[in-house]
């Protein structure tokens, strides 16, 4: 059975319309738009859940007051931001600009601008806080490397770098929601 929905179906071809469209720009399926939307919502994810998981196991490491677990979660935090983090944070901004586009939507509209605005604000507190993070790396592996106690330094670093994560939280969730909602 080749019918639209049946398990039979292939993928459609590039660029062919869904058969379920209805001709409005906001419900084209064209796999090229499927394709960049499905990007832009597992930047998203990426963005916001590495985000989030880095803030738990960050906090978790320093709490344990174990050198060797804070030396090994600041390792790997500072590569999951490689990894995850800068990846996502370029996909998002060239996939949504890139919808706006081929939705014909100017930048002006109020949800589209929140977005912007917030992806902007969520990397201005995060750029300090990925330094911090590779700051407070290079102490923690010195100290373990060399056996001495941490630089008194790593604790104003942390303290600071929780400080930064809220904002940038914050703003992740509110474009989360302008992107959900369309306010």
């Amino acid at each position: 059975d080749d019918s639209p929905g049946s398990l039979g179906t292939s993928l459609w071809p590039l660029y062919q319309k869904h058969p379920h469209s209805d001709g409005n720009p906001g419900a084209d399926t064209s796999m090229p738009i499927l394709l960049v939307k499905t990007l832009h919502i597992l930047g998203a994810m990426l963005f916001f859940g590495t985000g989030l998981g880095s803030a738990w196991y960050k906090f978790r490491s320093f709490q344990s007051q174990s050198l060797s677990v804070m030396a090994w979660c600041d390792k790997e935090i500072v590569f999951a931001d490689w990894v995850f983090t800068v990846p996502s944070g370029i996909i998002m901004p060239v996939t949504g600009l890139y919808l706006v586009q081929a939705y014909g939507m100017p930048l002006q509209t109020h949800w589209v601008m929140v977005g912007l605005v917030g992806y902007c604000i969520a990397g201005i507190f995060w750029l300090p806080a990925a330094y911090l993070q590779i700051l407070m790396k290079r102490l923690s592996q010195k100290a373990l490397e060399t056996g001495t106690a941490l630089d008194p330094a790593y604790a104003r670093y942390q303290k600071i770098w929780m400080l930064l994560g809220f904002p940038s939280f914050l703003a992740a969730i509110t474009v989360i929601g302008a992107m959900v909602c369309k306010f």
